[in-house]
């Protein structure tokens, strides 16, 4: 845990970026009858009844020390789709950066290994050496800063019926591109010492 709000703490370097990482499925779900549109003094009704669409998966990264984040709507959350957002960390987003430190969790797909099922030997290590990956802990997935945004992002965005993965690519991309403009970041107060104080009892005593 404190690996994880030390990264925190660290200073904002773009030679060495900061970056919280993490995904969430969609249900997909479309309308079995055509709502009734609002009126004055009347909002949009619809019907109780819905079609289920399967789902979708969303990547994000998240840049707290800038406000910036990534999401990206994809139909699976393979190891393959890891590894090629791990690629596009490194070649899109921070081209210059000398390593990324990853915050992220501790799913069977999170790993090195990933890159060397989806490239070959030479690119997947070209890759990895830009990595730097930080856990949260075991039940610590809290700890990701990007599960406070897709929070966010559910209650401002996604409480609604969409149908396909082309509507949740518009309502995520719409999302994003506000909160990016606003910079809007996560002022994060849970320091290594705040730690050590509130969860005092699972320290171990010396």
């Amino acid at each position: 845990m404190e690996d994880v709000l030390d990264v925190y703490g660290q200073a904002y370097d773009p030679a060495c970026p900061v970056v919280t990482f993490d995904e969430r499925p969609v249900q997909l779900v479309s309308e079995t009858r055509q709502p009734i549109p609002a009126e004055p003094g009347q909002l949009e009704r619809y019907d109780y009844e819905y079609k289920r669409e399967g789902t979708a998966n969303l990547f994000e990264f998240f840049q707290p020390l800038v406000g910036w984040r990534q999401i990206t709507v994809t139909e699976r959350r393979t190891k393959i789709d890891f590894a090629h957002q791990m690629k596009d960390l490194v070649d899109v987003h921070f081209p210059e950066a000398l390593k990324i430190k990853i915050v992220l969790d501790n799913l069977n797909t999170h790993a090195l290994s990933s890159l060397y099922e989806a490239f070959a030997p030479e690119e997947a290590l070209r890759i990895a050496r830009k990595l730097e990956f930080h856990f949260t802990p075991k039940h610590g997935s809290w700890l990701n800063m990007t599960e406070i945004e897709f929070s966010i992002l559910s209650r401002q965005a996604l409480d609604q019926r969409i149908p396909n993965v082309a509507a949740l690519k518009r309502i995520v991309d719409a999302w994003q591109a506000q909160r990016n403009a606003e910079h809007a970041t996560i002022h994060w107060r849970f320091t290594p010492q705040v730690a050590r104080e509130t969860l005092a009892a699972l320290y171990p005593s010396i």
